[in-house]
């Protein structure tokens, strides 16, 4: 007796399983997707809107030993395209303009541009702010920020729809070099305060220079350095790096890819906030300790780049010296000092 209603109760199991079955594959073919695979994120994901709070979203590069990369590493005659941590190499035949045009204007983006115009470089603002408007970012939205400690020497130079200048006054300091080491600072308070709210990219440069030819969308990156047309093509431990191991922007003879120049960088505005904050922070341990690194700010920058590699390299060509000879392998100059008396500037 008891064998019987075993038998029939693992027969009536059986039916129900069977028709259960039956069930989920009529229900599977019915629904119009059958289901998700498990190494998709969550869709509640993309429904998120990520908060500014300026932390940094990677870690540093570990310190290493390995050969320099050389500009001219391929051919005396060419340049180096990529970095070996991956990173283009812009210049000019490495991009198609058009191409990066249809891709970059949809996205509606406004481009960032600080300069410094302190003491007699404000006689530099309005040849600036002109090529500027020929040539930066053309057909974008952008976002002009000079500070000055005299906003009455500013000119007003006529500006494109869709640009906009803010004069925004700073402290006047008496020597050069508390002005070069202030400007880090000032940067990431800025960016703090306002830029981030107005700006998807930031660039960082000088004063005293100008666009001579396009400067577009190529050059946009989450963190973007350029190379000094002084030493692209000498070997690292020729580098004016800082050599004190008692300064916080100590380089080693065995460290550092390219020299990066202090009056050209940028990248998203986020970017380049945490950036200017790190150096800025250096340059305060370094000031705690009664150090002025040897070339300032420039220094700084140099050392923060070997240990957060820039995304993007633009090279000399967007950050040329009149006073050189333009060489065959630049085949034109976009953005250049002028050849100026800088010493008397400075005094």
């Amino acid at each position: 007796m008891r064998c019987h209603r075993l038998a029939v109760g693992l027969g009536f199991c059986l039916l129900v399983g069977t028709a259960l079955c039956a069930l989920w594959v009529c229900v599977e073919n019915w629904l119009p997707v059958s289901y998700i695979p498990y190494y998709l994120p969550c869709p509640e994901i993309f429904n998120m809107k990520l908060q500014y709070k300026g932390e940094k979203p990677f870690q540093p590069v570990a310190q290493s030993q390995y050969p320099q990369p050389k500009l001219l590493e391929q051919r005396r005659t060419e340049l180096l395209t990529l970095t070996p941590w991956l990173a283009p190499i812009v210049s000019e035949g490495t991009f198609n303009p058009e191409l990066l045009r249809h891709i970059y204007q949809p996205l509606n983006l406004t481009i960032g541009l600080t300069a410094f115009a302190v003491g007699k470089y404000t006689r530099f603002v309005k040849h600036f702010l002109e090529s500027a408007e020929r040539f930066f970012m053309h057909g974008y939205r952008v976002c002009y920020y000079i500070f000055t400690d005299d906003p009455t020497a500013i000119p007003r130079v006529p500006l494109a729809p869709g640009r906009l200048l803010s004069i925004i006054p700073i402290q006047r300091h008496s020597r050069w070099e508390e002005i070069s080491t202030r400007r880090m600072e000032t940067i990431s308070q800025h960016i703090a305060e306002r830029a981030h709210r107005e700006v998807d990219y930031l660039f960082c440069v000088n004063v005293d220079m100008v666009f001579r030819n396009p400067w577009g969308p190529e050059t946009l990156g989450d963190l973007v350095a350029a190379i000094h047309p002084r030493y692209y093509a000498v070997p690292r431990q020729q580098f004016p790096y800082e050599r004190r191991h008692v300064s916080t922007a100590f380089v080693t003879d065995g460290e550092g890819d390219f020299y990066y120049g202090g009056a050209v960088f940028g990248g998203r505005v986020a970017r380049v906030y945490e950036f200017t904050r790190g150096c800025h922070m250096a340059i305060l341990a370094d000031k705690a300790n009664g150090i002025m690194a040897t070339w300032q700010e420039e220094s700084h920058l140099n050392r923060r780049f070997i240990s957060h590699k820039p995304s993007k390299v633009l090279s000399p060509e967007y950050l040329w010296d009149d006073r050189k000879p333009q060489p065959a392998i630049l085949k034109l100059i976009r953005f250049s000092t002028l050849d100026k008396d800088t010493n008397r500037l400075k005094s």
